[in-house]
């Protein structure tokens, strides 16, 4: 499986299997060009919505309900149909977890190509799981993200050990949010980051950017030329934040793989 993810070059590569877990309709492996992820945000989606084109799930007006088995656990998803055909996917991510950012934001500035000063002076970077670990990096505005030129090898060296990229925001009106996922590895940068604006998600419930129950609307990859629009709600049990991510997909090649 790695290999064949080595060979397809992409941000993440799918593997669907047959469950382990009765209760899953599916195995879903996910492994980027080095190594398995326990779970992603984009691949999910992406996944079952080709699952949901391709029969494997049951088209019928509304929404279908199914369990999926991830290297982080047995989690739901929701299909919603239209006309017979998929219109949108949402996972349910897990429980936030946070970590203080122990990176010098000096060196992370110089890592990303950006001044001190391109970070929002009230917002720190933190590092947040909801299912994978991804340092949070808050910006000023729109063009200091249009600024980062990353120094692969220093973002690698800084956070390689403690998350899997560099999630780089910057807030809009309202409930909107700019991203761009700076990966320190080959591929540079994810023009789509799921878990990760999960993560965002919780992070801006946790520092009273976002109420719990709003929708939050994440556009990323404007910057790469690969536009994705990402919608967040997180639902809030006493300190307890718990990401659904949503969004929908594109087939744009397909082909068959021979041995």
């Amino acid at each position: 499986m790695l290999a064949i993810a080595r060979e397809m070059n992409l941000s993440e590569t799918v593997f669907v299997q047959k469950p382990t877990n009765d209760r899953a309709l599916a195995r879903l492996r996910i492994f980027t060009t080095k190594e398995e992820l326990k779970l992603a945000g984009h691949p999910v989606i992406g996944t079952w919505f080709l699952l949901a084109e391709l029969g494997v799930v049951p088209a019928q007006e509304g929404g279908v309900h199914v369990l999926q088995q991830t290297g982080a656990g047995i989690l739901p998803v929701e299909i919603r149909f239209k006309d017979g055909r998929p219109q949108r996917v949402t996972m349910t991510q897990k429980e936030a977890i946070f970590k203080p950012s122990k990176v010098d934001k000096k060196k992370l500035a110089a890592a990303l190509g950006l001044h001190p000063k391109d970070f929002d002076p009230k917002l720190p970077p933190e590092f947040v799981s909801t299912g994978i670990f991804n340092l949070m990096v808050p910006l000023r505005n729109r063009a200091a993200l249009a600024k980062i030129e990353m120094n692969m090898a220093e973002l690698a060296r800084l956070i390689g050990k403690q998350g899997a990229l560099a999630y780089c925001f910057a807030l809009g009106n309202g409930t909107a949010a700019f991203a761009r996922g700076m990966m320190p590895w080959e591929l540079y940068e994810d023009a789509a980051t799921g878990s990760a604006a999960g993560s965002l998600g919780a992070y801006l419930v946790k520092r009273g950017k976002l109420g719990a129950g709003h929708t939050l609307h994440v556009s990323q990859g404007v910057e790469m030329g690969r536009p994705s629009e990402i919608e967040v709600e997180v639902s809030q049990s006493g300190k307890k934040l718990t990401p659904r991510v949503s969004g929908a997909a594109v087939k744009v090649f397909e082909g068959v793989i021979r041995t």
